[in-house]
């Protein structure tokens, strides 16, 4: 039987941060990552922002060059199952033994009933991205289903490479249920000045492929028909082969302050891994920066190191050179307190329940800003009850 002391379920960033984690304190033990993604791993969030708007980006600098760890990745495999008593993973057949294991699985997209096709993308990966490069290249019209970060930052993206684009979202405007309605609205004309088409409060329940096209069908029995349809209706987490070894699962793989699962050899991080925040309490983030620190620190523990993680992510989009980053909850049913540098452009947004502060919006943060913004807004959500309404709206981060 083969055995490599660290084995990585996963062939995403979560991988790549943890290989090279790993190589901090052990630069010779055998590391294999065994990824069902035929690419290895690469920087999934330019897929649906910087690929389509920078020339100078191209496809070559997205693989985030795991291999040069001198770790082992294999693409396009499936693990079938992991044994945490007799430390072994199951990989089309093969058995292997390790000694510290990280699920790093990440999510699915959501789908309905319409499969994935020529026409029809659930955009999530490298190989989604250059599909839907080869159909926007001849200018189709694309339906955009889903109104969340995924949906609206490729209907700017296709709409800022020649395509006509319909944007389908569930809201009556843009991210209502994040943003405040003068934000919201701002977010959407955005879209609109672009020549995007919105139809709101829409649900599109199924789908029909045809020879030249899609055809949607809401939930209300309208049709919308387009040349391609792509699907940004969120993730769910991959748990099955945690929850058929038995270990701890709710709303992701259970870990904690030390990313370990229930089980002491085996660990989780990303996507799939609910953590213990040190400030915003138990949860499960699928943004980039918490792979990118996650990804990290799991990999140093799973060579011994008992530093607790206790880093809180930011999360962030960017639309029409508009960016927009965001701590701990954003909820417009909350009160919001917003303190501005300039109206409307630049500035930020408390989220207050109560006289807690639990979310903080950094708009139109820039690059130059957003160290020093990203520690103000988690100085205001570790101390929540801290700063009253009028020195928060005095308080400009971005």
């Amino acid at each position: 039987m083969t055995r490599y002391e660290y084995v990585i379920v996963g062939g995403g960033m979560i991988a790549d941060a943890a290989a090279k984690g790993i190589r901090e304190l052990d630069p010779d033990s055998a590391i294999l990552v065994l990824g069902d993604d035929p690419d290895e791993p690469y920087t999934r969030p330019a897929l649906s922002k910087l690929i389509w708007i920078d020339d100078s980006f191209t496809e070559e600098k997205l693989p985030l060059g795991t291999s040069s760890t001198g770790a082992e990745v294999r693409t396009g495999v499936t693990v079938e199952s992991i044994d945490p008593e007799a430390k072994t993973v199951t990989v089309e057949g093969e058995t292997i033994e390790y000694g510290a294991l990280l699920l790093a699985t990440g999510g699915s997209p959501k789908t309905i009933d319409l499969p994935a096709g020529d026409r029809v993308i659930y955009f999530r990966t490298f190989a989604d991205y250059r599909h839907l490069r080869a159909l926007a290249d001849d200018r189709p019209h694309v339906a955009v289903v889903g109104g969340s970060y995924i949906g609206t930052e490729i209907a700017a993206a296709l709409v800022q490479n020649g395509c006509r684009v319909t944007l389908v979202t569930p809201d009556s405007v843009l991210r209502e249920k994040v943003l405040p309605a003068d934000l919201a609205e701002r977010f959407q004309g955005w879209f609109e000045d672009a020549g995007v088409e919105i139809v709101p409060d829409t649900r599109i329940a199924s789908g029909t492929a045809t020879d030249d096209g899609v055809v949607l069908t809401t939930e209300g029995g309208a049709t919308i028909e387009a040349d391609v349809v792509v699907l940004g209706l969120g993730i769910t987490p991959n748990t099955e082969l945690a929850e058929a070894a038995g270990l701890v699962v709710e709303d992701g793989v259970v870990v904690d302050e030390h990313l370990r699962t229930s089980n002491r050899s085996v660990y989780a991080a990303g996507d799939v891994a609910s953590y213990p925040d040190a400030i915003l309490g138990r949860r499960r983030i699928e943004h980039v920066d918490n792979a990118r620190k996650q990804g990290r620190a799991v990999g140093r523990a799973m060579v011994g190191d008992e530093t607790p993680f206790t880093y809180t992510p930011y999360f962030y989009s960017m639309v029409f050179g508009h960016r927009y980053e965001a701590v701990g909850t954003l909820d417009s049913s909350l009160e919001t307190v917003a303190a501005w540098a300039e109206p409307g452009e630049k500035g930020t947004v408390y989220y207050l329940d109560g006289e807690v502060v639990q979310g903080v919006l950094l708009w139109g943060n820039s690059s130059d800003a957003e160290p020093d913004a990203r520690d103000g807004a988690k100085e205001a959500l570790a101390e929540p009850t801290r700063f009253s309404r009028e020195i928060l709206r005095t308080r400009t981060l971005a």
